[in-house]
């Protein structure tokens, strides 16, 4: 090789690196852009998993699941505890664990399942509650159950808690009191734990449920404002209230606060329907009794009809009679028939 074919190939060689070298830094940004790509769609991919909300189960399965394991019978009140813990530990251990106090993608970016399980918490703080209140104690003079009287406090601690303590040890901590609540319920030689199921107890859980129906509702409806008169102090003379409203008031939620308030009714919706069913249960004799079991299970199918799947992939909020579908109104128009229907069922059981 002549020294002129030794020196042209050495220059061709270093052209062909300096075309390297000023090549390479674009392509490690294309690189880099496209990792970050795949990775933010990966997140969007996980985060759609986990915003697919738990299906119903069944509430015998669940009581008889947990009281298997000490061989135990299956009394009254057993379902109703087995569904509450059924359904705060569905809360914690559904698809992605609990997301109200995540600070990590994607959770943190989430707020569809975050109002979901509010919902759900609010019920089941209800229910234990009442649990704690009426349905443990025969009269209101006698004791509280030691194990609900823990409980209780442990539901009510703050949804979005991340640490010292996390909401989910505190929640935790509350379910093995319901566990030991049950135990000591479905053992006979353990006559403190009892659980009463009579139409007076059930009466006044529903008037909390009532409760919780009626804002639901008039939240829902606020979607596209709702102009009212001031009924407030309707029906009594004598009634006061600490500072003076208008006339006619307009209830209107947020656009922005929409689809907070459609998936919290959502969430709220599938508790109750399993403490509904649980309730089905544990209060048969005394629905039988009332002829009140079908307007139960009434109830129960008006509650189903707002755990039909969102299609859409926001919550539309279009006016009452216009082209466009208003999401929040149609979950409104269910949970009002089963708030309709539950006034009527607490007055059932009420008459003597």
């Amino acid at each position: 090789m002549s020294f002129r074919d030794f020196f042209k190939r050495w220059q061709n060689f270093e052209t062909e690196h300096e075309l390297d070298d000023a090549i390479a830094p674009g392509s490690s940004v294309r690189r880099i852009l496209l990792l970050i790509a795949v990775l933010m769609a990966l997140l969007v991919i996980i985060g759609m998993y986990w915003s697919v909300s738990p299906s119903n189960w069944d509430v015998r399965e669940k009581a008889n699941e947990i009281l298997s394991v000490n061989e135990q019978p299956m009394v009254i009140g057993a379902t109703t505890t087995a569904t509450l813990i059924g359904v705060m530990e569905t809360l914690l251990d559904k698809r992605g664990g609990y997301l109200s106090n995540d600070k990590m993608p994607p959770g943190v970016w989430l707020d569809n399942m975050p109002n979901w399980e509010f919902g759900v918490l609010v019920q089941s703080r209800d229910l234990a509650r009442a649990m704690r209140e009426t349905f443990s104690r025969s009269q209101s003079q006698s004791r509280e159950d030691s194990d609900l009287a823990d409980a209780e406090p442990r539901l009510n601690f703050s949804n979005d808690s991340w640490l010292m303590p996390a909401s989910e040890t505190e929640y935790r901590d509350g379910i093995g009191y319901l566990y030991h609540y049950l135990n000591r319920l479905a053992d006979p030689t353990e006559p403190t734990a009892q659980f009463y199921a009579r139409a007076d107890n059930l009466a006044n859980w529903l008037a909390m449920v009532e409760t919780r129906l009626g804002s639901m509702s008039q939240n829902l409806s606020a979607s596209v404002g709702v102009k009212r008169f001031n009924t407030d102090l309707a029906g009594e003379t004598a009634a006061r209230q600490s500072t003076e409203s208008g006339m006619e008031l307009e209830i209107r939620t947020p656009w922005t606060k929409l689809d907070d308030v459609f998936y919290e009714a959502q969430g709220s919706s599938w508790a109750l329907i399993q403490f509904l069913k649980a309730i089905e249960v544990d209060f048969a004799d005394v629905l039988k009794k009332k002829n009140a079991l079908v307007s139960l299970q009434q109830i129960i199918r008006e509650l189903e009809g707002t755990q039909q799947v969102v299609w859409s992939p926001v919550i539309l909020n279009g006016t009452g009679f216009g082209i466009m579908a208003n999401h929040s109104l149609v979950m409104a128009s269910y949970i009002s028939r089963a708030h309709a229907a539950i006034t009527d069922l607490r007055e059932l059981l009420t008459r003597g």
